[in-house]
């Protein structure tokens, strides 16, 4: 096996396009190095991508915020403005494992693990996170809900990496939650997680939303159903009961020994609820 540290995007997606066998890419390693230890994946060439600048910082860009790929949960959290402007990133980033996990476990590496359960990819989406990718033919912009094409498939060709994710400005009065259920109280994985972002204009009504669902289909969705549910609405009880049934109505699970289709579908609706209801409480003392 071949490992490479390269210092530049050039360089690291040059190395990857080159590979003739396996290749794959480092960000944190708590996906990667535990599928290697299980003879799941025998890459030829791992391309470490904490050595680029690029990956590793958070800035403010044109009103909105770029985020690292190889940036961890924990840098997240310690970050001294980005928990109050997008909290619901922020908290989805810091439910990945352990408090050790989160000092080494990033946003690139827990959406490109391909995993529809993934925690801080239904708060990307519903934060309107676009991913910037980089790879032989330059480089280009996609929304986040639309890199992940099913359970370890993505829509990366041969030498791309996700660069960074930015955030898109924030309106006043806006906020967003993720929320998730699990069998244990911690470090476990979502049998399902929601993440909402709205804004409310001065009277307290959603003005715009966006909802998202994981672990409840083959890939993570942007329901646009269910953000069209509660907007004109002040989230009272019948524009909870239409955005618990626009989710639940989008689900496509499956049985596992974590969670029933039933159950899956049950929750996803319960969960959407409360989270908007928590999204709508920051928004209004935003």
């Amino acid at each position: 096996m071949r490992y490479e540290a390269p210092e530049t995007v050039e360089r690291a997606t040059a190395l990857l396009a080159e590979s003739a066998g396996e290749a794959r890419v480092l960000a944190g390693g708590t996906d990667l190095l535990v599928q290697m230890r299980a003879d799941v994946v025998e890459p030829a060439l791992i391309v470490d991508i904490k050595r680029i600048a690029e990956t590793r910082a958070i800035t403010e860009d044109r009103g909105g915020w770029r985020i690292g790929a190889a940036v961890t949960g924990a840098e997240l959290k310690e970050h001294p403005r980005l928990q109050q402007v997008w909290p619901g990133v922020v908290e989805a980033a810091n439910l990945i494992g352990s408090t050790q996990v989160q000092g080494r476990a990033t946003l690139g590496g827990n959406l490109c693990n391909g995993s529809p359960a993934a925690d801080s990819v239904p708060a990307l989406i519903a934060a309107g996170a676009v991913a910037t990718l980089a790879g032989p033919q330059g480089r280009r912009e996609l929304p986040v809900e639309d890199v992940m094409l099913g359970p370890r498939r993505l829509a990366l060709g041969k030498g791309e990496i996700v660069v960074s994710f930015r955030l898109p400005p924030r309106p006043p009065r806006s906020s967003d939650a993720y929320l998730r259920f699990i069998p244990r109280t911690e470090m476990d994985i979502a049998v399902v997680g929601v993440g909402v972002s709205l804004t409310v204009d001065a009277s307290g009504t959603i003005t715009d939303a966006r909802v998202s669902l994981g672990a409840v289909a083959p890939r993570v969705l942007l329901v646009r159903e269910a953000a069209a549910a509660i907007v004109g609405s002040r989230l009272d009880r019948p524009a909870q009961d239409r955005l618990e049934a626009a989710a639940r109505a989008a689900c496509a699970p499956i049985d596992d020994k974590r969670g029933t289709v039933e159950f899956r579908i049950q929750v996803a609706g319960v969960l959407a609820r409360r989270a908007a209801l928590i999204a709508l409480d920051r928004a209004r003392t935003s």
